[in-house]
């Protein structure tokens, strides 16, 4: 249980049996981790109230009062105490925190569920990838049913288990000080990133898998408590106040709308570099061993043409570089997030260079409304129940504006390029009741979370039924 949770926590996120948050939204650290993983995670449940503190007052002998401050670890939830050792069951689905153990069983697979989706596959049209960072989620998702990767998140390699020697890595790349220092921590970072997609690749052998380069702001990869700035100053041999100083430069006041995504790669252009020299060489590495990777390389948060130009001439010099270093050539897709409005509506100018478009729909939902997915459930909360807007529009798909962005970025993209491929991989890929609506528009794929993959491959179905039924 925490207030919120951010990329410090993730190994007690992986220990943890469920999460519980008092913030955050569909789209915030928790859900996205928790449901990638499969566990069962509540967020945004205003009625915890965790004291990491306890106050007491007593008086003396002369009659003075003394406040008193002991560690407390305790939580309080909708007026009742807990301590660590109690136990609580949670139900992910409905958001329902009950304080008491309830039996469960375990969801396994059955013969009756794989009858059933090769049912269920009969009529489906538009493909489902999953959303996958590591060769045990890809398998998962395969095992599922799962088509491809539509999302491999770089930046989640620095999360997860086994990620401190690489963590580190990149931690002395943003704290240099220097393009020199800089380069010299991202060629020793390279090797990290070139083993954990060459590993994700191999499992994924003859289907697709789209990488998406590095997007979160800097800052969320340094240490945010003093205490564990003071250990990496001491274990890096520096002054405290001159890290603090540097971490803190790194922070922005909407990080969100700031240096993340493509403008990374253009401001420091020798990151985006490394990324497409590792991807390239696990890519050819895999093809000299007999496989068969079938690599797409996505840019996120792009505005126009300009910038995925800038990015595509630094991968076409590096490819040619790759290639002559193992004496291999190679074919790869090169595309983009559509996550940005101004970047739908000059889709046909996108499309010139881009070869897909992935449509972001976390980010497309929150600029589109101005709402921040991690902080809006209280507003969205009263906006549903005083029936200004229908749903969470992080929860349940806005057609009507966020679909017609969706819908004018396929139309002008394949206005340009006919063959552009499409597809989704917000977290509305996963959404059956938006299935029917971005089979409607067009969409090649739905990208979701491995667990959530037999879900889109029943909606993707059911909806070619529907349009079916209706043309007869």
């Amino acid at each position: 249980m925490r207030e919120e949770t951010n990329p410090e926590d993730v190994e007690g996120m992986r220990a943890a049996d469920g999460i519980l948050t008092a913030r955050g939204g569909m789209t915030s650290h928790a859900a996205l981790v928790a449901r990638g993983w499969g566990k069962c995670c509540i967020v945004g449940c205003d009625a915890v109230k965790i004291n990491l503190e306890e106050t007491s007052v007593t008086t003396d002998s002369y009659g003075k009062k003394k406040v008193n401050v002991s560690e407390s670890n305790t939580v309080i939830i909708a007026g009742k105490t807990f301590h660590e050792g109690d136990l609580l069951s949670l139900n992910g689905s409905k958001g329902w925190v009950y304080d008491e153990e309830v039996k469960m069983i375990n969801a396994t697979e059955n013969p009756l569920f794989q009858q059933f989706m090769k049912m269920v596959d009969k009529y489906r049209k538009m493909g489902v990838r999953t959303n996958a960072d590591n060769p045990i989620d890809a398998q998962k998702a395969i095992d599922f049913g799962a088509e491809g990767i539509g999302l491999f998140r770089i930046e989640h390699m620095f999360y997860g288990e086994n990620s401190e020697v690489p963590l580190e890595k990149l931690r002395n790349m943003i704290l240099a000080e220097t393009l020199d220092a800089r380069v010299a921590a991202l060629a020793e970072l390279e090797p990290y990133v070139r083993e954990s997609a060459k590993g994700t690749l191999k499992v994924m052998d003859g289907k697709p898998l789209t990488f998406r380069l590095m997007d979160p702001p800097l800052h969320e990869f340094v240490p945010q408590s003093e205490e564990k700035q003071r250990e990496v100053a001491k274990a890096r041999g520096i002054d405290f106040d001159k890290l603090h100083a540097r971490i803190e430069s790194l922070h922005e006041v909407n990080p969100m709308m700031g240096l993340r995504g493509v403008r990374l790669g253009i401001i420091y252009p020798e990151i985006t570099e490394m990324q497409f020299r590792a991807l390239f060489s696990a890519t050819v590495e895999l093809m000299k061993e007999g496989m068969h990777p079938m690599l797409e390389i996505m840019v996120p948060l792009t505005i126009n043409a300009a910038e995925l130009k800038h990015q595509k001439a630094l991968a076409d010099r590096v490819k040619k570089e790759v290639e002559a270093k193992y004496g291999v050539n190679f074919e790869y897709k090169f595309g983009t997030m559509i996550e940005i409005p101004r970047a739908a509506l000059v889709a046909n100018q996108i499309a010139e260079v881009a070869e897909f478009f992935s449509f972001g729909t976390n980010d497309l939902t929150q600029m589109t409304f101005g709402f921040s997915r991690d902080d809006v459930n209280a507003i969205v909360k009263t906006y549903v129940d005083e029936k200004i807007i229908p749903a969470d529009p992080f929860h349940n798909f806005d057609t009507e504006c966020v679909g017609e962005l969706v819908k004018i970025g396929i139309e002008r993209g394949r206005a340009t390029r006919p063959v552009l491929k499409c597809g989704v991989c917000g977290e509305h890929g996963g959404d059956p009741t938006a299935a029917e609506f971005f089979y409607k528009a067009g969409m090649n794929y739905v990208s979701c979370s491995p667990f959530r993959v037999p879900v889109a491959r029943l909606a993707a179905a059911q909806a070619a039924i529907k349009e079916a039924r209706e043309n007869k």
